[in-house]
């Protein structure tokens, strides 16, 4: 029994000894699990903070670069409540941040720019606020942006100083603004000084035109020929004033219209050609027959840069001739103008500044050629207009060569109506002159199917003339009479046609080149269509190619005589002006009525149209007191249309040659448009192309 005991005990000992070591066993590895799940535990922590930290380091680092940037940022949710603001915010608008978040601040708005939406939603204005530095300029772009720890969306601004650039731009167009209101203050200066000056001139040219009609002495007729001379110089200077002044202010105007390129060139060359003959010079021109026969394009203007480059070309011009030469341009549909002469040139220093304003090639105290040095700053600015160029190329004592480049569009239908130009059919022409200009002319003869020979001496003149059966031989007057006549005689026997080629001045020779045995003659510079019909035999004579004598000194003619005499009311407040006017009306054969203002005009036309006695023509000055011409010539046609009567022609007078001027006086109602010194050709011309008025009210 106790051994039994005995074994249950130790049993149960063992048993209990078997169980605490199985504890034991069991706690160890819970222990050393937990140490195990500690460490992991530990490790984790470390890493989250280092994270923490990498994660507010990177803040930081966002927070610096955006604060260097100084760009400002505002966050604020849907109640405007601002949720963060950043240091260059708190700096700009002197408050702190613990101030501003959680409120509602707004910065004081001095000025707002519009807003503008980009395709991405982003919204982009400028603001001018006040700060307490004074105003600044920001560029806000404002974008919305989820807050994701409340669940909501805010609306993030990020705005930049751009105070110095939006104040630099204001003083930039505040300094435009103030040189536009500058340049259109000088236009209207220019524009009311030049009608000022322009009045008393016309008054002067047109009396001195009126004393050139009366019985003068030679010496007189000198006088008043150069009281009209340096009129028309004054004139030409105050032309060029105004000119450049619209064209620095960008206000010239162009006209597209169909026009002839040889018209043009010759009619210029023909303007011209009574100031080179004066100086002993040759002028010509030549247009290449590859050109179309009409373009497209301003031709008033165009002539104004031929006569201002030709012009200069003669001034500087002692020996020789100037040329102006027109051939297709480098591309379709451009056209270049050239102009040769054979003077001084010009050196490569003045070439840089040619084209400026105010400069000239003989700038100095004892320069020997006048003028205002504005002709080719002119000249440039109507060619870039145009959308062409202009070149020069000159040598020192070996001339100088201006090229203009513009394009001009093909009028073909124009160019349909007018006749074409004679084929001379292989004939052959012997061209006797020593002139710089006759090549122009050989080339016009050759591009009418004729073959051409050119003498420059008086031994290969003659040889010439009598080994050959010439069709034609055209000598240049130049040479002499002597000259021509032993030329003559050695050619007679086999050519018909022997021209002579004269200027306009030679004319009084014309008995003595007939017994010298010449059969016809031309008048310098040629038309080419002239030249043409010559030579074919379609006129004898090319009388409509002379030019037009100098009028300074044209000899006194005598009253011209209408058939219909016209009764007309002259609206012009001048006393010399008015009376010019009335005399030229005179010696016309009409009826004058004076009227000092615009509504004493308005009313002798209404009482004159009362009393069935209406006058047939007003010429109507523009700028007058107490009421303009512009509102008469309403005012007229709003009464006839009123009364439903026949309009009465009326006729602008001012000495503004302005396009706005002619538009305006068109819109008016008036039916043409004469610039002032008012000439007797001006009035007839005008009155021809307004047609009889009485005829027409019949």
């Amino acid at each position: 029994m106790g051994v039994f005991v005995l074994l249950v005990v130790c049993v149960l000992v063992i048993l209990l000894c078997g169980l605490t070591a199985a504890a034991w066993l069991f706690l160890r590895r819970m222990r050393r699990d937990m140490r195990e799940k500690i460490r992991a535990l530990e490790e984790r922590l470390e890493a989250t903070a280092d994270r923490n930290w990498e994660l507010k380091e990177a803040g930081e680092r966002a927070r610096s670069l955006l604060d260097a940037q100084g760009d400002v940022i505002v966050r604020r949710d849907g109640a405007e409540i601002v949720t963060y603001a950043n240091d260059a915010f708190c700096t700009l608008v002197g408050q702190r941040r613990d101030a501003i978040v959680g409120t509602r601040f707004q910065v004081p708005v001095i000025e707002q720019s519009e807003a503008t939406v980009l395709p991405d939603g982003t919204r982009v204005h400028d603001q001018k606020i006040a700060t307490p530095n004074g105003g600044r300029w920001i560029s806000w772009r404002e974008v919305v942006v989820r807050d994701a720890r409340h669940a909501q969306t805010e609306r993030q601004s990020v705005g930049r100083d751009v105070t110095a650039q939006t104040e630099a731009t204001h003083a930039l167009a505040e300094a435009r603004d103030q040189a536009e209101s500058a340049s259109r203050a000088k236009s209207r200066f220019l524009a009311v000084v030049s009608h000022e000056i322009r009045t008393p001139l016309n008054g002067i040219l047109g009396m001195a035109d009126l004393l050139r009609d009366t019985t003068l002495t030679p010496e007189q007729t000198t006088y008043v020929n150069a009281v009209v001379t340096s009129g028309h110089t004054l004139l030409s200077l105050i032309e060029d004033v105004l000119d450049f002044s619209k064209i620095e202010a960008g206000k010239i105007a162009l006209e597209r219209r169909p026009f002839s390129l040889s018209t043009l060139v010759e009619g210029t060359v023909e303007l011209l050609a009574p100031r080179a003959q004066a100086k002993g010079l040759d002028v010509g021109s030549y247009v290449d027959d590859g050109l179309p026969r009409c373009v497209v394009g301003d031709a008033d203007r165009l002539r104004q840069v031929l006569l201002n480059l030709a012009g200069n070309a003669i001034k500087f011009t002692e020996t020789g001739g100037v040329a102006v030469i027109v051939t297709p341009g480098p591309r379709i549909g451009e056209v270049t103008f050239t102009v040769e002469d054979t003077g001084i040139g010009i050196d490569p220093d003045a070439q840089q500044r040619i084209f400026k304003e105010f400069e000239q090639v003989d700038a100095g105290a004892t320069r020997r050629f006048g003028g205002t040095g504005l002709g080719l700053a002119i000249s440039r600015g109507i060619v870039e207009s145009m959308a062409g160029d202009i070149r020069l190329e000159s040598e020192p004592g070996r001339g100088a060569r201006f090229s203009v480049t513009i394009p001009l569009p093909d009028a073909a239908e124009a160019a349909d109506e007018q006749a074409a130009l004679p084929h001379l059919n292989d004939a052959d022409v012997l061209i006797v002159s020593s002139s710089v200009i006759t090549p122009l002319i050989g080339r016009q003869i050759e591009n009418a199917g004729a073959r051409v020979s050119i003498a420059t001496h008086m031994a290969d003149a003659v040889r010439d003339a009598g080994t050959s059966p010439w069709s034609a031989i055209l000598a240049d007057s130049a040479l002499g009479m002597p000259a021509l006549q032993e030329i003559l005689q050695a050619g007679i026997p086999s050519t018909s046609r022997r021209l002579a080629l004269i200027t306009p001045t030679e004319r009084a020779h014309l008995p003595a080149l007939r017994e010298a045995g010449m059969t016809g003659y031309l008048i310098k510079p040629v038309r080419s269509a002239s030249l043409l019909a010559v030579l074919t035999g379609a006129e004898t004579e090319a009388e409509e190619t002379a030019v037009p004598l100098n009028p300074a000194a044209a000899p006194p003619t005598a009253p011209d005589s209408v058939a219909v005499s016209l009764k007309v009311l002259v609206a012009e407040d001048n006393e010399i002006n008015a009376l010019l006017t009335r005399s030229l009306l005179e010696k016309l054969g009409h009826q004058p009525t004076l009227a000092g203002d615009g509504a004493a005009a308005l009313d002798l036309w209404r009482a004159e149209r009362e009393g069935d006695a209406p006058y047939d023509l007003v010429l109507m000055d523009l700028n007058m007191p107490v009421m303009d011409g512009v509102e008469a010539a309403r005012r007229m046609r709003a009464m006839e249309e009123e009364d439903g009567a026949p309009p009465t022609r009326i006729v602008a007078l001012s000495a503004n040659a302005f396009a706005d001027d002619r538009a305006t006086c068109l819109a008016a109602g008036m039916n043409a448009f004469l610039v002032k010194p008012l000439h007797r050709e001006q009035l007839i011309t005008t009155l021809e192309e307004l047609g009889d008025p009485k005829r027409a009210a019949a």
